[in-house]
């Protein structure tokens, strides 16, 4: 009985869990960060000091120059910033490497609602939208090694 028990809740618990990917436009991602909704900048340093990133983001790189990653490093620099139960928003140049960044955390971590910046950075700029320089937040990620 009991094995037949475990197979049923195994087979149940993708239904239960209910993770949430969201796109968002521009317009959706202001109403957000006014709602306190963290913002997760994963492109390289190098794309954050040319167009500079959307305030108060959070600086974590996921693929590196390469187009490698390091998923489960980068999630443990994730946790302080958003735990599972809790709403992100992550963006990058385009919205691609969010879409599977997203799937990720909704599907592998836990994570119960991903709000994806469905064009990215570069749409963000072409509508007006506001920007802060990065060096102060890069300086301050590599002195806490959470870049």
């Amino acid at each position: 009985m009991r094995p037949f028990v475990l197979a049923v809740c195994l087979a149940l618990s993708p239904l239960l869990a209910r993770a949430e990917i969201v796109d968002i436009d521009n317009r959706e991602l202001a109403a957000l960060i006014a709602e306190g909704v963290p913002v997760v900048d994963i492109r390289l340093e190098s794309e954050w000091q040319h167009t500079g990133i959307v305030a108060d983001s959070h600086l974590l790189t996921f693929f590196d120059e390469r187009g490698k990653a390091d998923p489960a490093a980068w999630l443990q620099k994730l946790k302080p910033v958003a735990a599972a139960g809790q709403p992100v928003i992550l963006i990058c140049r385009t919205g691609n490497r969010t879409r599977a960044v997203a799937r990720f955390l909704a599907e592998q971590a836990g994570y119960s609602r991903v709000y994806n910046v469905r064009a990215g950075i570069m749409d963000w700029l072409r509508d007006g939208g506001p920007v802060t320089p990065a060096a102060p937040r890069i300086a301050a990620c590599r002195a806490a090694r959470t870049c």
